[in-house]
């Protein structure tokens, strides 16, 4: 059996009776009230002006972080390979490669750091090097998948028995052979690379917890396909539960709240995917469904078919993963620190925007996402074995 195929079962197990959560307006663990993106203008940032560093600064959450640290007042500086063709203005351009020589970065000084774009934690190991006695504060962004997840546990009704997923829940750590230097997975890079920015920081580190990231420019297409997938109208395969939580959080609505982080020299580690409150496949749907006039239905297709089809979740099916924990994060902390968030119809109006603005042929091999046809395909296999 494949890795994907086993994981797909092992998910729709998990889901069991479903994902059957309380209501969002009851499951306040989650977070607080979620407000447009007005509340988080690009006004100049009150006190001086802060000197940032951003490692990375033209991939997905590079250039909105940039042009934001901008808007707000700030002197912005990025480090990159040098080989996007992504054209960042008003900033110095820093080039080198963090697998190897960062020298590029010795005898200057900056007040904070935004690292968003280590993707291995041996990069981490030389940023932190390079800078700690030359910035003030630490900015990593890290991920959800840090943390070691239990499978999701049910009572007899079917409902969750788990809290929501903490900033203090357990992280993975290396197996008993493991040697620094040697090769990590991702969760357990991003874990590494906190514990690695804490060390050199102490007091001064702050660690981003980011879900699934989604809105315009995005490449991966994890979440492109729903809103671009509504949008074309008609009968749309929706997977499983409708009850299963989606986390998401649009990618404007982050690299903003980081800029604020670090102007403000806010320290700690917070989780950060939305909404604010808790958000289920058919709110997802129904976000999307807000943002365009076509006509459009929903037809939900439960888990054990799919698994039957050998539908792959992440691929086939974008950010859906059903009964995963990583579905259910608390992000409280992190609204008590002020990160805000458009509406989800606001988030899939302009990845629908983007999308159609890109070459066809981009269009056409989009990263993630069912075919028409294989879709088509499913739902009448579907139809004809419900009778």
């Amino acid at each position: 059996m494949s890795d994907t195929r086993r994981d797909f079962l092992r998910h729709a197990a998990l889901a069991g009776a479903a994902l059957t959560l309380p209501p969002a307006r009851a499951l306040g663990a989650l977070g607080g009230t979620p407000s447009d993106a007005t509340a988080a203008s690009a006004t100049p940032a009150p006190g001086r002006a802060k000197r940032l560093l951003i490692l990375g600064g033209t991939g997905f959450i590079g250039p909105n972080t940039v042009k934001y640290a901008l808007a707000r007042g700030h002197e912005v500086t990025i480090l990159t390979r040098g080989r996007s063709a992504t054209k960042v203005d008003g900033v110095e351009h820093l080039i080198a490669d963090r697998e190897g020589d960062l020298g590029v970065l010795a005898k200057r000084r900056w007040d904070a750091v935004l690292d968003n774009n280590a993707r291995d934690y041996r990069w981490v190991q030389r940023s932190t090097r390079a800078l700690r006695d030359s910035t003030g504060h630490y900015l990593f962004v890290s991920s959800i998948s840090a943390y070691r997840t239990p499978t999701m546990s049910y009572d007899t009704a079917g409902a969750v028995r788990m809290a929501p997923v903490t900033e203090e829940h357990e992280r993975f750590t290396p197996p008993p052979a493991w040697k620094d230097g040697d090769e990590a997975p991702y969760g357990l890079t991003k874990a590494l690379s906190e514990d690695l920015v804490n060390a050199a920081f102490p007091g001064r580190a702050t660690i981003v917890r980011p879900g699934l990231i989604v809105g315009p420019t995005d490449p991966t297409d994890r979440w492109t396909y729903w809103p671009v997938r509504v949008d074309e109208g008609g009968e749309v395969l929706a997977p499983g539960n409708p009850a299963h939580s989606s986390q998401v959080i649009d990618q404007r609505d982050l690299t903003e709240w980081m800029v604020r982080l670090a102007e403000g020299g806010v320290t700690g580690a917070f989780n950060a995917t939305g909404p604010a409150t808790r958000m289920t496949m058919a709110e997802m749907l129904a976000g999307c469904r807000a943002a365009t006039s076509s006509a459009v239905t929903f037809t939900w297709v439960p888990e054990a078919f799919l698994a039957e089809q050998q539908v792959r979740i992440w691929s086939e099916m974008p950010a859906w993963a059903p009964g995963d924990p990583l579905m259910y994060v608390s992000v409280a902390r992190a609204v008590a620190a002020g990160l805000t968030y458009r509406p989800l119809a606001v988030t899939a109006m302009d990845t629908m925007a983007w999308d159609k603005a890109r070459p066809a042929e981009e269009r056409a091999k989009r990263a993630a996402g069912m075919t028409r046809e294989r879709e088509r395909e499913l739902l009448a296999r579907w139809k004809r074995r419900a009778g």
